[in-house]
C-alpha cells in the first residue's frame, strides 16, 4: 500500500505527547517539532490517526515541502507537486493557512498565489481549461515558517477535539485536546479514581473515561478523507472495528466532578452520557470539599482572573483549594492556570510544572504527586 507524509499540529508543550501516541498507532519516521509532529505511513495510518490520536488537532497529508522567498518561488513551487494523486477531477480545493518568521507574510496573497498554481497544476494533468470544483472539498492547509512552506491535504475536516460528545459547554471550557494531554500526563489508568472539583462542563473528567476505558475519542465520528478517493473505503471500516475491539469494559474506573453551579452539573452528566463514561456529579462549593478516604488524582481547571473571575477572587480560590487538598496524604494533583503565582498562593511548591497553552493564553500544569 502506498505510503504518505502525515503532519499533526496540537498544543505547545503536548509533542511528547502526541509523538508518544502516533507511535502506538503505527506512525513511522516520527520528527517532533514546536508544535506539530510529522510521521509516516500507509492510509491505514491515516484512518487510525484521525480515529485514535487524542491530542492531535487534525491530521494533515503533506503533498510538499520547499522553500520559498518570493511569490514566483511558491507559484513554481505548487506547481511541480503531484496534485492529481490527491485531488480529483471535479474535487473542490480551497486553501488556508498562517506565516512565521518567513518573507512572504501576506496571508491573502499567498492563498491567491497557491490557488491559480494549483488550478495550472491540475488543469494540466486533467487536460482542462478551468476545475469544475464541483465534487468533495480538499481543504488545503499551507504552514511558512522561516521560509519553508509545508502544504497538506486536510484528512479530519471539523478539528479532533471535536468529540462529538460536548454540543454544550459552560463559559470558559477547556480544549478536549488539550484535556486529554493533561491525562495523559496524569498517567489516568483503567482502575485510577479521578476528581475534578471545579468540572464545568466535565471534559476531563471525560477525557480521563476515554482513556481509562481505553475509547479512541474519534470513534462516534466522520472524517474528511472519507470521501476522497486515494483512500479505500475499508480502511475506515478496519480502523474502527479495530478501535471498538479495543475497549475495556471491565474497569474500576471512577470520576467524581463537583461544580458551584448547578448548570455546571447538568452539562458535566449530559456530556459524560454521550461519551459513554459514567461521572458521579455534585453541585458543591471548594469550600464545602471532602477528600474521599481511597487515594485519588484530582485533575483541576480552576477558574482564575484573565478567564472569568478578578485575579484576587481567583487566588482566594486558589487559598481554600490549599487548605482542603493538603496535605496530598497519597493523592495526586494536577491544576492547569496561567497565574505565575500559584504556588504561593496555593502554598506548596509543585513537584513538577510545565508550560501548556490554553489557546494563546500561557498556562503551566502544576504537578503534585510526592
Amino acid at each position: 500500500m502506498t505510503k504518505y507524509r502525515y503532519m499533526a499540529p496540537c498544543h505547545f508543550g503536548l509533542e511528547k505527547t502526541l509523538s508518544f501516541e502516533v507511535k502506538k498507532i503505527g506512525g513511522e519516521d516520527i520528527a517532533v517539532s514546536d508544535g506539530r509532529v510529522m510521521f509516516s505511513g500507509d492510509a491505514s495510518v491515516c484512518a487510525r490517526a484521525n480515529i485514535g490520536l487524542s491530542t492531535a488537532e487534525r491530521v494533515g497529508i503533506v503533498l510538499g515541502q520547499f522553500r520559498a522567498k518570493t511569490f514566483d518561488e511558491l507559484f513554481e513551487g505548487i506547481k511541480k507537486l503531484p496534485l492529481s494523486e490527491y485531488i480529483g477531477r471535479y474535487d473542490a480545493f480551497p486553501n488556508t493557512g498562517h506565516s512565521l518568521n518567513s518573507v512572504l507574510k501576506s496571508i491573502p496573497a499567498c492563498q491567491k498565489i497557491i490557488k491559480k498554481a494549483m488550478a495550472v497544476n491540475l488543469c494540466n494533468a486533467y487536460k482542462l481549461n478551468t476545475m469544475p470544483e464541483t465534487g468533495a472539498v480538499c481543504q488545503i492547509r499551507f504552514s511558512i515558517m522561516k521560509d519553508e512552506i509545508i502544504l497538506t491535504l486536510d484528512s479530519s475536516g471539523t478539528g479532533l477535539h471535536k468529540r462529538g460528545y460536548r454540543r454544550e459547554s459552560n463559559a470558559a471550557p477547556i480544549k478536549e485536546t488539550l484535556a486529554a494531554g493533561i491525562i495523559d500526563i496524569a498517567r489516568v489508568r483503567e482502575n485510577d479514581i479521578i476528581c475534578d472539583p471545579f468540572c464545568g462542563s466535565g471534559t476531563l473528567l471525560i477525557e480521563a473515561g476515554l482513556k481509562a476505558l481505553n475509547i479512541a475519542p474519534g470513534l462516534r465520528r466522520s472524517f474528511a478523507a472519507e470521501k476522497f478517493g486515494f483512500i479505500p473505503e475499508k480502511v475506515w471500516q478496519d480502523a474502527r472495528n479495530e478501535a471498538a475491539e479495543q475497549v475495556k469494559h471491565d474497569t474500576q474506573f471512577i470520576a467524581y466532578g463537583y461544580d458551584i453551579d448547578k448548570e455546571c452539573v447538568t452539562l458535566t452528566q449530559m456530556n459524560a452520557k454521550k461519551a459513554g463514561v459514567k461521572v458521579t456529579c455534585e453541585q458543591r462549593d471548594i469550600r464545602n470539599f471532602e477528600l474521599p478516604q481511597q487515594p485519588l488524582k484530582i485533575i483541576t481547571n480552576p477558574p482564575y482572573g484573565e478567564r472569568m473571575l478578578e485575579v484576587s477572587q481567583a487566588r482566594a480560590i486558589y487559598r481554600t483549594m490549599g487548605e482542603k487538598l493538603l496535605p496530598l496524604n497519597g493523592n495526586q494533583l494536577y491544576i492547569i492556570t496561567p497565574d505565575e503565582e500559584f504556588e504561593d498562593t496555593f502554598g506548596q511548591k509543585a513537584d513538577k510544572n510545565r508550560k501548556l497553552y490554553n489557546g494563546m493564553m500561557l498556562c503551566r500544569l502544576y504537578s503534585y504527586f510526592k
